[in-house]
């Protein structure tokens, strides 16, 4: 077997005796050098074994390692099987506990059980959004999103492909030292330690890929941007992609996404604009994978949602409610809305994500074919 061990907590020289007697190279960390944002590793290793035998706080820190290094494996080393521990080993994210008496051949048969377990790659899903005009919401949608992803799969990354005016940052209330601009300047380096290095880890636990604030030195790439897209895959159970309609190399690099989502509104220049997005998106992706989000819904609109489908040609998926206040002031504060579960519009994007991650079925269509009630002709006051 091979493959690099790094070894967290030993007090002796017995667990690298075993790694090395198994034909595996070892390396001895601290843990502050696996979860320091400003440090990325220089060489990733394949599994942690962490000794917990004398100093059973290091369990705290593997949570923050597994957020940080999400496909590395993680066995522990610990006096006996309590009950206890293993569930909090389990919650940290712990892949396999080997107790005592410790031997050659349990420990190893522990780190390949890891390493066969850390093969397999993570099955994430893309998201993209797109405003089908300036002004429409879109990246108030991706960012929320995201956030409700993250708080709700435990493992997600936002990514502000408007490379150079994105304000996924602000909404984030992030101050990222790098971007997307090293990112796409240097995908043929990408590796684990590398990425880590570039992305942001804000509050609540989302990842962000921020836009940059310096010019790029040339064209968006649409192969770089596929090349960030597939590898951001295999590390994050979601990806949610901020997508600028006006730039064609990003709208040109989406096959990895399971939807694209188009945001409208009940402006007709907003839907003239749509159908021509759609159109576009269709003739290069096919329809399954195209939906709308409507944003800023409102039910006196001469407009209705039956309108918008017939308008832009394509399905609705999900209504948010104007609320106009919260939203500015969530964006202004960089604390996303969707960092609580209260209020009208919170709640629509934890109910929106809830059917994305399939936590929860999409409300049926009445029997009229129409997707709400209020949908139906309103009456007029004459009656």
């Amino acid at each position: 077997m091979t493959g690099t061990i790094a070894i967290i907590g030993s007090k002796d020289r017995q667990i690298e005796d075993f790694v090395r007697a198994a034909g595996m190279k070892t390396m001895t960390l601290q843990t502050d050098e696996l979860t320091s944002p400003v440090r990325p590793l220089t060489t990733t290793p394949d599994v942690i074994v962490v000794d917990v035998r004398t100093d059973r706080r290091l369990l705290s820190s593997i949570s923050s390692i597994k957020r940080r290094y999400p496909s590395m494996g993680v066995a522990i080393v610990v006096p006996s099987l309590d009950p206890e521990l293993m569930l909090e080993a389990m919650r940290a994210g712990v892949t396999e506990c080997v107790s005592e008496p410790l031997t050659q051949g349990a420990l190893e048969a522990a780190i390949s059980r890891v390493m066969m377990q850390r093969a397999a790659p993570v099955e994430g899903r893309v998201f993209a959004v797109i405003g089908a005009k300036g002004g429409v919401g879109a990246t108030t949608i991706a960012v929320n999103t995201a956030e409700a992803i993250a708080q709700a799969v435990g493992d997600a990354l936002l990514i502000d492909l408007h490379v150079e005016t994105g304000d996924t940052a602000v909404f984030l209330g992030a101050e990222p030292k790098f971007s997307i601009v090293e990112a796409l300047e240097n995908t043929h380096r990408l590796d684990e330690a590398f990425f880590r290095g570039l992305v942001v880890h804000t509050k609540s636990g989302l990842d962000l890929l921020a836009s940059s604030g310096r010019i790029a030195s040339s064209q968006l790439d649409p192969q770089r941007v596929r090349t960030l897209i597939d590898f951001a895959v295999r590390y994050y159970r979601a990806v949610v992609l901020d997508v600028p309609r006006e730039n064609p190399a990003a709208l040109d690099a989406l096959e990895t996404a399971s939807k694209i989502f188009v945001v409208v509104n009940h402006e007709l220049p907003t839907l003239r604009s749509g159908y021509r997005l759609v159109a576009r998106l269709r003739q290069r992706y096919g329809s399954d994978r195209i939906e709308l989000l409507v944003n800023r819904s409102d039910q006196q609109s001469e407009i209705s949602l039956a309108d918008i489908e017939k308008a832009v040609n394509a399905k609705v998926k999900h209504v948010f409610p104007s609320d106009y206040k919260p939203a500015i002031t969530a964006a202004n504060q960089g604390q996303p809305l969707a960092r609580s579960t209260q209020g009208r519009l919170p709640a629509s994007f934890h109910s929106f994500v809830r059917v994305l991650t399939g936590r929860e079925k999409a409300a049926p269509e009445p029997a009229s074919g129409r997707l709400f009630g209020w949908m139906a002709p309103r009456r007029s006051t004459a009656e």
